[in-house]
Formats: C-alpha cells, structure tokens, sequence
C-alpha cells in the first residue's frame, strides 16, 4: 500500500493490543484452557468453533477456517483497509500514529485528496441545505412523491442544485476552495474562462465510501433535461468502478447474510426506508469485478434485484457471470410485471420481498435462455440444451450440476449420458479416473495441488514449533523448507515475527487460512519431544529432497549427452547411498 508505518511501531501496537478485548466487542468468549472460544462472527454456527489464543496474537475459526491477528479482524468486522484499521486499533491504545513512511509525490497526492474529500463533504452538506428552501420546493416535492420521508432524506444526505447555474461554485470558493480544487474533484466545470456548477437543476444523492468520505455526486434532473441522471466523472478520490452506492450504511450492518445489489438509488432508498438491510447499488455503470470483490468482504452471497425489463435482465446475466468469476454465490430476485425494486417496494413493503423467493442464478438463466428459442420444436430443444452446456460446464459442485441435468433432462428429453457430453463433464471424469490411477500408482502420498503429503505434513510440523518459540534457530533454516509457501512463513518465523503479524500480511485468503490452521495447533511443550520432532521432520525433508534430485536426473537422462549422462549416473549413485545409509540408520 502506499505508505507504510513503521514496522518497530506495528509492533510496538500488536503488543499493547489485546486481541481478546478486540474479538469480544463482537463475540461472546468463553475461555478453556490459553484460548477463548465463541460463535465466528464470518460465518452461521450454533456450536463455537471460532478461538482466539492471546499468547499468539491471533485468531483461527476451524469452521470457515479465517484467521489472523487484532488488525485483520477490525479490518474484516469493520470493513476497514488497513490503514484505517490499524488508526483504530491505535486510539483505542491510546497511542500516538507516527508520520506514514511515504515519498514526497505520495505525500502530495494524500494531502491533495484530503482537500477533494473535504470540498466533496462540504459540498453536500450545500446541497442538503438547498433542499429546505422555499425556492427548492419542487425538488424537495419530487422526493415526497417518490415516497421518500423526511428522515429518510436525512439519512441519506440527500440535496439539490441552488437556481443559480455557480451557486456551489461560489459558496465553496467563499470557503476557501480554489477554481481549480473544485474542477478536480468535480464540482465545478471550466468553459470559455468561467467557472460554473457541474450539477444544475438537479435533485443529489451524495455518494458516501465506507469511511465516510464524500466521494461525488449523482444528480437526477427534474423534466425534460437530459441526461436524466448524471454522476461526478473519475477524479483523485472517485472511480465509479470502484465503489458502491450506500457503502456507509453497509459497513454499519453486523453479520449480513446477504446484499441485495441494485441499479438505481431510488431502489436503495425505498428498500432501506422499508427496513430492508444490506441494500446498495452500482454507480450508473454495470457492476464491475472491483464492486464483485468489495461485495465480497461484506456478505457471503448476493441477491441481485434489478429491473424486470429487458435492460434489466441482460444486466442480471452480466452480473451473474461476474460474480460467478469472483466465487461469490448470486442469486436473483425476479420482481413480477417489470416491475423494478422502488416501484414493487412501494406497493408490496418489505413483507413483499420476503414473499420473493431468491432464484439460483444458473436457473434464471435457464429460464431467460427458454426464452430464446422455440421450445415446441426440436430444434429449439437443441439449441437450448446446447446454450445451457456452455455455462453448466461452469459448475464445480457435481451435486448442484446432476440438479440442473435433471431439469434439462425434462426440458429436453435428452438423456443424462447425452446431456453430460455435451457440458463436457464425462470426458472431465476420463480425466479424474486417470488421474486419481496415476496418483495411486505413485509411491507418494499427494495433495490436492500435487505435493508430496509426507513433504508438507513435517513442513507443518516444524512451522508449529516455531510458531510456538520451541524450536531453536540454531536447529532449523527456511533453506530447509522445501515448498515455497512453507519457506515464506519459516523466514517469517525465523526473523522473530508473531504468527498474528504474519498473517495479517498475507493478501491471499486461502494462504492466510493454510497458515493460521498451522499456527493455531499446540506444541507439546517438552523439549525433548521437540527435539525429536525436529529430527524427524528433517531427515523427511532430506530425504524427499534427494528423492527430487534423483528424479529430475533420471528424467533427464535421455536428452543428455554420453558425458552429461556418466556425470548424472555418478551423482545418482551417490545419491541413491546416502538415501540408502539414512534408512538403516533409521531402521537401526
């Protein structure tokens, strides 16, 4: 990230941090034992799985496997990125947050935005006034009709233009905001040596980050003036892309099941003043896989609800291809007649979406490929079953891929044989049944990703003791590691780092939980019994490593040259003896 606290600080704060007092503002914690346990607050449970250790620092759900130190779960619990997360973790040491460690051009760009930001917030704060004015009564009427109340308005910041075409221009000028400030964060345009209102006759929707920063604008134009909504253009603190609309009120919502995502404001407003939680929307663009990822850390699915017309349902397949290639399950809520989110809510409230059962995604295209093709005839069959392959070749779960066969089964009148070959799931299994022959007529014992278990299963071991502080420097080194990902955490280890620290440096979900679920396992704690351990483990490692060199030899034997090939047979030999002696030493 750009700028970084000084290590010798982070330090200082994990110390004086207790993560038990962290966890327990959001988890109920029972103590057994050096842990504490709760219900995890990532994922639904009704038996606690979920431990926090205050002698490491850390974190660990056995359940969904997240893990990490007192900065990761703030970051998680609170949607907060790093920075702001550790500024937390910080007022509440009272400790003071020294100076970020930064360049001069990222000084100047932070300080830059802080000045955008501000503008942007007092910019909003112009527009709401505006909306109480005698001389802004139709803005404040259209939003009445709308549906929406008083408090609603407020809760959302919600605004209008002044009559004049700079009257934003001139109040935060008057502010002490440059022309050119104004420009930059989008507020006010320059054309033929005037500076003007970017937004004119329009009611506002402030666009609001999940650490309340203003961050533009969305302007709904009242009559004939087109275009009918506008939002703030890409500057130094907004990218449209980027973020969400009511990101604010999202972060607030503890332990969402779901977000219902949607396409207009006016959705999420109706949907959150009928007291429906987790509702936000894009920013006047397609959902994009930035948005995807952010939806992510703060749901574990997503409904997606947005208009029912055709637009609307091109949408729908756009977005579920997205969040398919995030790994985030979507559904879809399918409003009857047309209708869209603020129109269907007005009429039915909130019982109304508890009425709408949630469709799996791959149904719904199903149905919206249905409708695509002549169903009556043969041909349309066909093609229907033909489109469908192409995105059930998609599905991982083979229990979620027979329910969708079945059903096209019906639909088609195709067998299940048939129906398989065309989503090209038999030839996958040809290759499964090959691979699991060839795995087995290996003499190791493999992962999933192809190491060698024995490899990984002393790796673990060794990690363990360090991770505990019972295994001497003296006695191991990363260079004894053989897998990458098992030397990264040893030279972590190594260098006196505490496994809370480690994790929350790792950026990659799946190998922060491979390292947590190694870190949270207990020691036996009795020297020698550790010893042994350690001597055990690298004498595997040893020899896995010899049994790799003697591999990748042999392999090489054919292409080599007569002389390549007397050298490479000398030091298989001498390999194959030192192999050899190890295991009488061991069988002695």
């Amino acid at each position: 990230m750009a700028g970084r606290f000084p290590s010798a600080w982070l330090d200082e704060l994990r110390d004086r941090t207790d993560i038990v007092q962290v966890v327990s503002r959001h988890v109920q914690l029972t103590q057994r034992g050096g842990r504490y346990w709760g219900l995890c607050p990532f994922h639904g449970e009704k038996t606690p799985s979920f431990s926090v250790n205050p002698q490491k620092q850390m974190y660990y759900c056995f359940g969904c496997h997240a893990g990490g130190s007192a900065i990761t779960f703030v970051m998680e619990m609170e949607h907060l990125e790093f920075r702001d997360a550790v500024i937390a973790l910080a007022e509440q040491a009272h400790m003071e947050v020294p100076q970020l460690q930064e360049s001069r051009q990222e000084r100047l760009s932070r300080t830059e935005k802080d000045r955008l930001y501000e503008a942007n917030r007092e910019c909003a704060r112009f527009f709401h006034a505006q909306l109480w004015k005698d001389e802004n009564a139709r803005m404040l009427a259209y939003l009445h009709e709308r549906g929406v109340n008083d408090h609603t308005i407020r809760k959302f910041g919600l605004g209008c233009t002044p009559p004049t075409s700079d009257g934003a221009t001139r109040a935060l000028t008057d502010l002490g905001f440059t022309a050119e400030e104004l420009v930059r964060a989008g507020i006010s345009v320059q054309r033929d040596g005037r500076t003007y209102d970017m937004f004119r006759t329009r009611v506002i929707f402030p666009i609001i980050d999940a650490r309340g920063h203003v961050l533009g604008f969305g302007g709904r134009a009242l009559g004939d003036a087109k275009p009918k909504y506008l939002n703030t253009g890409d500057t130094p603190v907004f990218n449209k892309r980027l973020g969400v609309f009511a990101a604010n009120l999202l972060v607030k919502q503890r332990n969402l099941r779901r977000i219902i995502l949607t396409e207009g404001y006016m959705d999420v407003i109706a949907m959150t003043q009928a007291g429906v939680e987790g509702v936000c929307a894009t920013l006047g663009t397609a959902l994009t896989q930035e948005q995807a990822r952010l939806l992510k850390r703060w749901a574990p699915e997503v409904w997606v609800s947005y208009d029912g017309d055709a637009a609307g349902q091109h949408a729908i397949l756009r977005a579920l291809d997205i969040f398919e290639d995030e790994d985030l399950p979507a559904r879809v809520l399918d409003f009857p007649d047309g209708m869209d989110p603020d129109e269907y809510i007005r009429s039915q409230g909130k019982e109304g979406i508890s009425r709408l059962r949630p469709m799996d995604g791959n149904i719904y295209r199903m149905r919206r490929e249905a409708e695509n093709h002549e169903m009556a005839t043969q041909e349309g069959r066909t093609a229907y079953a033909k489109a469908c392959a192409k995105w059930l070749a998609r599905v991982k779960e083979p229990v979620e891929l027979e329910n969708y066969v079945q059903r096209l089964m019906i639909e088609t009148g195709f067998s299940r044989e048939v129906l398989l070959a065309q989503i090209g799931r038999t030839e996958m299994i040809r290759q499964e049944e090959r691979r699991t022959y060839q795995r087995e007529a290996r003499p190791l014992d493999r992962t999933a990703n192809g190491e060698d278990r024995g490899t990984v299963a002393a790796e673990r071991q060794l990690l363990r003791l360090l991770a505990d502080g019972l295994a001497g420097n003296q006695t191991i080194s990363a260079y004894d590691f053989i897998t990458e990902e098992g030397r990264e955490l040893a030279e972590q280890l190594l260098a006196g780092r505490q496994p809370g620290a480690i994790l929350e440096a790792i950026e990659d979900d799946e190998k922060r939980s491979r390292a947590a679920e190694i870190f949270q396992e207990d020691s036996p704690g009795d020297e020698e019994t550790d010893l042994q351990i350690v001597h055990d483990c690298l004498e595997k490692l040893h020899i896995r490593r010899i049994d790799m060199e003697i591999a990748e030899l042999t392999q090489g034997l054919d292409a080599a040259s007569a002389k390549e090939k007397r050298t490479a047979l000398t030091r298989i030999q001498e390999l194959s003896e030192q192999r050899r002696l190890m295991g009488n030493r061991k069988e002695g």
